[in-house]
């Protein structure tokens, strides 16, 4: 079945049954992702552990699905995508199940940092893959996965709130059942959709290069996770991780020359539009967990809210993004991606503006909301235009391999923004609150004026009409 076969079939169950699965998956991972912070207390207490030792289990989980994401994407092809979608489901709900019943934290390591990285890290490219293959025109395309960016934003917003309303009345192991339960619904839907591409289980697999990407990115995230605690550590181990990586592409370039299928091919770093649209999107992703992280804790610990009270001052850019991203379709038969992901830089370093204002001026926590609404606005205005640009760069035949790329890149990006802001919140959080807040959101703003800049290179492509791609370009770049 060719993919224009698969998108009809698509389109005669309807968008939402093949749509619904893909971004409740996204959505779960991002919600589960961040949600373990707000349990930290309750499991370190219950499982007889310190909080060091739950913040080991999460950075693990960082470590697992960073290391994994791009031999991940490349496995779809060897064994097709909703089979990995499929099989990185069922590892992560096996993970949550193991982690809900987890006597001690070794336990709750190998369920939640292990089997839930490996699941999470098999799942996310599938996601992207057959979204883009299934809505195969710009504003179909572009509705889908503003539903997606949509589910994903709200899930890492929401998830500080969710889990703490769950831990709060049945428990912390209750949010990893339900974790559960959520996938056992999410594979009965994925029953609906067909993969596009057959599998090709010859198709060769570069361990090789797996390896060294999978070194380099685990050095370069733990070098980004050390950086509030031991600033010469995190030099050593991202100076390694980026030798490392420099040694991958070196081999993938080599094993082209051989005549080889590497890991990735050189030809998707060759792209110039898929290239500063990974920079747009690692850039909103530091930006969105940065923010996050700056303004709960500011929250907590100068204005004296808890993780429930915090989260409901969060629903305001919560809401933003779901408002913004589900536009995207709409948005997208107007203008063009660049003119998207413009203004959505815009409005949020107008939000980062506001709440830097309003750290010495608002006497309550509400202050912040329309700071933080301006973000959530700006942040869904183009985190979908940023993805449509890169998936849309590549033909089938490297959809595999620049998912893979492209959600490890965001999710350097999010390791990386709590990290930065992180470092420079706790430096003086308890001695001068404000002066670190403001500089931690100041900072924040300049590398959204870089992501903005990225976006200015952008090119201009119009959109068009939604009608099925004549045959003999339904294999070429879009």
């Amino acid at each position: 079945m060719t993919a224009a076969d698969s998108a009809a079939t698509a389109a005669r169950r309807g968008p939402a049954a093949v749509l619904l699965p893909l971004a409740l998956a996204q959505f779960l991972c991002s919600y589960a992702g961040s949600s373990m912070n707000v349990m930290i207390n309750d499991i370190s207490t219950d499982l007889h552990t310190t909080v060091h030792g739950v913040q080991v289990a999460i950075t693990l989980f960082l470590l697992v699905m960073a290391a994994l994401m791009i031999p991940g994407g490349k496995l779809t092809d060897r064994y097709g995508r909703t089979r990995c979608f499929t099989a990185g489901l069922a590892l992560f709900g096996i993970g949550a199940v193991i982690s809900a019943v987890s006597p001690n934290l070794t336990v709750l390591i190998i369920g939640n940092s292990i089997l839930e990285g490996i699941g999470t890290a098999l799942l996310i490219p599938p996601v992207y893959i057959l979204t883009t293959l299934l809505f195969t025109q710009l504003t179909s395309r572009a509705r889908a996965f503003g539903v997606i960016s949509a589910m994903g934003g709200i899930g890492a917003a929401a998830g500080p709130l969710l889990g703490g309303l769950i831990t709060a009345t049945l428990g912390w192991r209750a949010a990893f059942g339900v974790q559960a339960l959520i996938i056992v619904v999410i594979i009965g839907l994925a029953r609906r959709i067909t993969d596009p591409l057959p599998a090709d289980p010859t198709r060769p697999f570069d361990t090789p290069g797996a390896v060294r990407s999978a070194t380099g990115l685990v050095l370069l995230v733990t070098g980004i996770l050390a950086l509030d605690t031991n600033g010469w550590a995190a030099l050593i181990l991202i100076t390694a991780g980026v030798l490392v990586l420099i040694w991958f592409h070196v081999g993938i370039r080599a094993a082209e020359r051989a005549g080889r299928e590497p890991l990735l091919s050189t030809g998707l770093f060759r792209n110039r539009t898929s290239n500063l649209g990974m920079l747009t999107q690692n850039t909103q992703w530091m930006l969105l967990t940065g923010v996050s992280f700056v303004v709960a804790a500011y929250l907590q610990v100068v204005h004296g809210l808890d993780a429930i009270e915090t989260g409901v001052i969060f629903t305001a850019e919560t809401g933003g993004l779901l408002v913004a991203s589900l536009a995207a379709g709409r948005l997208a038969r107007r203008l063009t991606q660049r003119t998207l992901i413009l203004n959505g830089f815009g409005t949020t370093i107008v939000g980062i503006v506001i709440l830097v204002v309003m750290a010495g001026e608002a006497t309550s926590a509400w202050g912040f909301v329309p700071g933080l609404l301006l973000i959530g606005l700006g942040l869904g205005l183009m985190l979908t235009p940023s993805v449509t640009v890169v998936q849309s760069s590549f033909p089938e035949a490297l959809q595999g391999e620049i998912s893979g790329l492209s959600r490890a890149v965001s999710n350097l990006g999010s390791t990386l923004g709590a990290a930065i802001a992180g470092t420079i919140l706790v430096a003086g959080i308890t001695t001068t609150p404000e002066r670190s807040y403001g500089l931690a959101l100041v900072v924040l703003a300049g590398i959204g004026a870089l992501g903005l800049v990225a976006a200015v290179l952008l090119p201009t492509i119009r959109p068009a009409p939604d009608r099925e791609p004549a045959p003999e370009t339904k294999s070429s770049p879009a």
